[in-house]
């Protein structure tokens, strides 16, 4: 991920071209999208009005992707996500998806940097991830009981030889690749 604290300041003009402040170029959604996927944070705001359009633009290049088949978010968060606008949870949403990438992002992290031999601790991430969205969908009624899985008892946490890990990760592969089968 990029150091770069400041965001890249993209400007929108009335004619709806998006332009590069850094570079002093046109841009297209494609290369804000490249832009965030390379770590950059993007602030897009109209020239004339000087109004932020970074969440309308953000949202346009997810729905593109989805419209494209590249389906990330289930229908189901997505009908919570309609029905969120509608109710008194509002306000409990967007502090609990930023929380839930958060843990995400931060999993991925630790999962790439133990992918050099096994990965340790992959089941403690796992049981916090969880607890935590139990946590922030208990009473939550129909939204809660969608968005997250059923949580287990976290297994105690004790030390165990890479080979263990090992089996344990090819344990659960096999479990999951069975449950597949038995979707289709």
């Amino acid at each position: 991920m990029a150091d770069i604290k400041e965001p890249l300041l993209i400007k929108r003009y009335a004619s709806r071209r998006l332009y590069n402040t850094e570079t002093s170029d046109y841009v297209t959604l494609g290369d804000i999208s490249e832009f965030i996927r390379g770590g950059r944070e993007v602030q897009i705001v109209d020239l004339k009005s000087g109004d932020d359009l970074t969440r309308q633009y953000l949202l346009q290049i997810i729905a593109e992707h989805e419209s494209r088949g590249e389906n990330v978010l289930p229908l189901n968060v997505l009908n919570d996500l309609v029905r969120s606008y509608t109710t008194d949870v509002t306000s409990a949403v967007p502090q609990f998806l930023a929380q839930s990438f958060e843990m995400f992002r931060d999993g991925q992290e630790k999962m790439m940097q133990g992918l050099g031999g096994s990965i340790p601790g992959l089941g403690a991430v796992q049981a916090q991830q969880e607890a935590f969205m139990k946590a922030m969908t208990g009473g939550l009624g129909s939204l809660g009981t969608s968005w997250a899985t059923p949580a287990k008892e976290p297994e105690p946490e004790r030390s165990r030889s890479d080979g263990d890990d090992l089996d344990t990760i090819k344990k659960q592969l096999a479990e999951l690749q069975d449950k597949l089968s038995k979707l289709k």
